[in-house]
């Protein structure tokens, strides 16, 4: 029965206007969602514009199909309805009510078949704002125990869809256990799920009940040494911290004998060997009964054991994952041809990252794109038919960004971070606010990373699910990246001349220096970008290099000790220097003074590194905005710091020290930097105290103190951060009370203290925050608010459960 009735024509033109006058509304009381809701109010004004026009294009719909997108479109009116009452504080449920009003979006242009262009940068987004849905499965992929993981616990946990890859679970399986072999390689193109399975079979039952927790899963790099795999085998999986090893020998034979105490039955899985590592897997061969290895690899490491090659997807399997991603709602066509899909889906030649990839490219394009991209890869050549030809066709998924420029160059900034290594979203911010004269809050620049997460070219990774906007959400946030895709923008940003690149990526293996290098004249070079990752048996042994446009310099370190190269000091231009060691243990930094000669340096990160005193030569920077340290070995580095060398960082605003272990105490001559509007001292679990004068940074708007376990109390000079507007005390579990003083703290918007399980009462000065609007807290904590809920008008008591991502962070800081 197809859609005549004219009772069902009123309904449905009812509940449209219905539903427009609702984001009408929505629109007129609240700022969230804002955009979303004026995409939506164009999409009902197209439909309204013209409906009976439009309703030509769906008389021919089944009438029950009809009264079920009304059903859809009163629901909606719900969804619009509740965006007023969404918290802003709450990015979980942010999140999900976005990817709900995207999705009433495009149920609307698909119900009624519009072709509207700019619908591709909303549908886009739809991944990003399902992430807040996704957060409690990546939670599954982190089981604590205290001090660090222990043995399947560290197994990171299978993709919600996977397609395909049964049957190869059931073979792999069957030639690993078998009596007569111990190192089976799982060996495959990049993007073919080599990883995927090998997640799988680490998670399956008959596995789990042969290796029970004795299953070892390590990422292995292309620079990666068996000392570094045998050190991250003993710090994340055997329970044994802090060791180093002098030799390779000596890290084998210490393994072999830990392996032997733990006993038979051992899986030990090796994910992403390059071919330079095969002699390595030799190394972790050993006569141990039940001892088995897993490698994934996208070389043919033939001389180590069995070899089983991953096969591509069967057509049915290829042509189902690439629908799911072009086609989400049901995984049907709508309004492309069967045989198009057919050509599309042939052209991956069965590669998953591929179709994957591409198929989310595609989604809600329309049939020219669609023509026009299956006439690139037509052409007389196959896109699969190797790796390299991989890359090539995943280029299309660049080439998209070319009217978003900047987005593409942030999609090619990305291959300057090292391989498998997360990044901080937060690192990226700094660095493309600085290169592309971005907001300084970085809100344009998160718009960026959504959108490139959005077309599957990167992955975000929240820690924490409450976030707020005073914070900045990107902050709590991390970027990983496909190696592919990480190779992708290695070959896009090298294909031109190094004299004509933006963006420069030297890779060096041992003091190999790149032959163009030593034999570079006086001639500069004009890049942006600079990025030099080393590996652990680097010397620091630097030739010259003139490059004084640098605007961001990135060094990724491995060796225990590393001098900072001294042609920085040419880089009079240079806004940003990201300093980060990948090694299991801090890098000792030397020749920090270079660092006072770059007079323009806005953003300093140091990551992993060892500080020592003549860091402080770096105070006297005039123009640095951020300063940040993580996971640092700081010691008695700021000790030094020297009040009356005044002006010391007369322009920094945010300073951000994160899981600096051995930070017991914050140096009072930081209370001297004016300037300062955000301060954060996170995850510093030997911190027991702050300076006295804290007081003095009076025009500070953000303090973060959370997870700050030794911190007893806070100073009673806090009252007068008059304009202080959120503080975070999170997880303190000292502090037994707040200082009377708090209650001065009259432009204080957003506590959040949940955590602090120490914590017995409240002062009564709390009465005077009348500036006050959210406690975000536990509940045993609520109660104690509960008593003033009368004296503060504007109160909202926000109980949130156990932040299950901050723990984490806090488990392996520790």
């Amino acid at each position: 029965m197809v859609v005549k009735n004219n009772d069902i024509v009123m309904n449905l033109e009812t509940v449209l206007m219905d539903l427009q006058n609702a984001v009408i509304s929505q629109l007129k009381i609240t700022f969230k969602f804002r955009t979303l809701l004026n995409r939506l109010l164009n999409t009902l004004r197209n439909i309204d514009s013209n409906f009976y026009g439009r309703l030509t294009k769906v008389v021919n719909r089944p009438e029950n199909e009809t009264k079920m997108f009304i059903f859809y479109v009163e629901y909606g009116k719900q969804v619009v309805m509740e965006c007023s009452r969404i918290k802003c504080w709450n990015v979980y449920k942010k999140f999900v009510h976005a990817n709900n009003l995207i999705r009433l979006d495009n149920e609307l242009l698909w119900f009624f078949q519009i072709d509207v262009s700019t619908s591709a940068s909303m549908r886009s987004l739809i991944e990003i704002y399902a992430l807040g849905e996704k957060m409690d499965q990546v939670l599954s992929l982190v089981q604590k125990r205290a001090g660090g993981f222990s043995g399947s616990s560290s197994v990171p946990g299978v993709p919600d869809v996977v397609i395909g890859l049964d049957f190869h679970l059931q073979e792999v399986k069957r030639a690993l256990l078998r009596d007569d072999n111990q190192v089976l390689t799982v060996s495959a193109p990049g993007g073919c799920g080599k990883t995927t399975l090998a997640k799988m079979l680490c998670h399956d039952n008959e596995i789990k009940g042969i290796f029970g927790e004795k299953i070892y899963f390590v990422t292995v790099s292309r620079t990666t040494s068996l000392k570094t795999i045998v050190q991250k085998l003993f710090a994340y999986h055997l329970n044994v911290q802090q060791r180093e090893f002098q030799t390779d020998e000596e890290a084998k034979n210490q393994l072999e004998i830990m392996l032997r105490q733990v006993g038979s039955k051992i899986l030990l899985v090796l994910d992403d060997v390059w071919s330079e590592s095969e002699s390595l897997i030799q190394d972790l061969k050993f006569p141990i009964p039940g001892y088995k290895i897993l490698v994934t690899s996208r070389f043919l490491l033939s001389r180590i054991g069995l070899i089983y090659k991953l096969g591509l997807l069967n057509d049915e399997d290829a042509k189902t994952l690439f629908c799911r991603l072009a086609f989400p709602y049901n995984g049907k066509f709508i309004n492309v041809p069967d045989d198009l899909v057919s050509k599309m889906v042939k052209c991956c030649k069965g590669f998953p990252l591929a179709l994957t990839v591409i198929g989310a490219s595609l989604r809600g394009q329309s049939m020219l794109k669609w023509r026009s991209t299956l006439k690139k890869w037509s052409e007389g050549q196959s896109i699969f038919d190797s790796s390299s030809r991989l890359l090539l066709s995943l280029q299309s998924s660049v080439d998209e960004l070319e009217y978003m420029p900047i987005a593409r160059d942030c999609f090619l900034d990305l291959g300057s971070f090292p391989e498998d290594e997360k990044i901080a979203a937060s690192a990226l911010v700094d660095m493309w606010v600085e290169l592309y004269n971005l907001d300084e809050e970085g809100m344009f620049t998160i718009e960026y990373l959504l959108e490139l997460s959005s077309r599957n070219l990167l992955s975000l990774v929240p820690t924490r699910k409450d976030a707020s906007e005073l914070e900045g959400y990107c902050n709590e946030h991390y970027v990983t990246q496909h190696d592919l895709l990480r190779e992708l923008a290695i070959h896009l940003s090298s294909r031109d001349p190094i004299a004509q690149r933006k963006r420069l990526l030297i890779e060096i293996h041992g003091n190999d220096i790149p032959t163009w290098w030593i034999e570079q004249t006086q001639q500069p070079i004009a890049i942006r970008l600079l990025s030099i990752t080393t590996d652990e048996s680097f010397s620091s042994s630097w030739y010259d290099l003139e490059a004084p446009r640098v605007e961001a310099l990135i060094l990724n370190l491995r060796s225990q000790k590393y001098a900072l190269p001294h042609f920085i000091r040419g880089m009079n231009q240079l806004k940003v220097l990201n300093i980060s060691s990948c090694g299991i243990y801090p890098s000792e930094l030397q020749e920090l003074p270079l660092i006072s000669y770059l007079p323009n340096l806005r953003r300093m990160r140091f990551e992993h590194v060892s500080l020592s005193p003549s860091i402080q030569s770096m105070f006297q920077l005039k123009n640095l905005h951020k300063l940040s340290f993580i996971m640092c070995e700081i010691g008695n580095a700021l000790e030094s710091v020297n009040v009356d060398s005044l002006p010391m960082l007369p322009n920094l605003v945010d300073l951000e020290i994160d899981r600096c272990y051995n930070l017991k105490e914050v140096p009072a001559g930081l209370c001297s930097l004016d300037h300062l509007e955000k301060l954060s001292i996170t995850n510093c679990h030997e911190l027991d105290a702050l300076p006295k004068g804290l007081g003095s940074l009076s025009n500070l708007e953000i303090l973060k103190l959370h997870s700050c376990t030794r911190l007893a109390r806070l100073p009673s000079s806090i009252g007068s951060l008059h304009n202080l507007a959120l503080l975070d005390i999170s997880d303190c579990l000292s502090i037994s009370s707040l200082p009377d003083q708090i209650g001065e703290l009259n432009g204080l918007r957003v506590l959040k203290m949940s955590g602090c399980h120490g914590l017995e009462e409240l002062p009564d000065s709390v009465t005077r925050l009348s500036s006050l609007q959210d406690v975000i807290c536990d509940e045993e904590t609520s109660y104690l608010w509960s008593y003033y809920e009368t004296d503060l008008c504007d109160l909202k008591i926000n109980v949130v459960e156990e932040d299950r991502f901050a723990s984490f962070m806090k488990i392996v800081a520790t």
